[in-house]
């Protein structure tokens, strides 16, 4: 199978989380038929085009953290998406899984 579909694969999976709600790298990679290859998601993510209509803020780290970045800006963005939203981060700036994880 070649990368381009695992990419498109990623790319609907990640387009079906709904609006405040999040889902986990490891999560969209189990949805896409790509079990244990959560890197790939995140990698999928980064090759967006800045004008792409998938929710890739809507996905985060398997403990309810953004990601890290290469540019801190892209953290904050990511963050104040979600916030728009109606996802919470609590003080140490997780979001509480249990309230947010899309189960879909």
């Amino acid at each position: 199978m070649s990368t381009y579909s695992h990419l498109d694969r990623i790319h609907a999976a990640v387009a079906e989380i709904p609006p405040g709600r999040v889902a986990t790298y490891g999560q969209v990679a189990e949805r896409a038929g790509l079990p244990g290859r959560a890197r790939l998601v995140g990698y999928a993510l980064r090759r967006l085009p800045e004008d792409s209509a998938i929710p890739w803020h809507r996905v985060v780290s398997a403990r309810g953290e953004v990601s890290a970045r290469s540019a801190p800006a892209e953290e904050k963005e990511q963050r104040l998406l979600l916030e728009e939203e109606g996802v919470v981060f609590d003080r140490r700036g997780r979001i509480p899984l249990a309230a947010f994880r899309w189960e879909g």
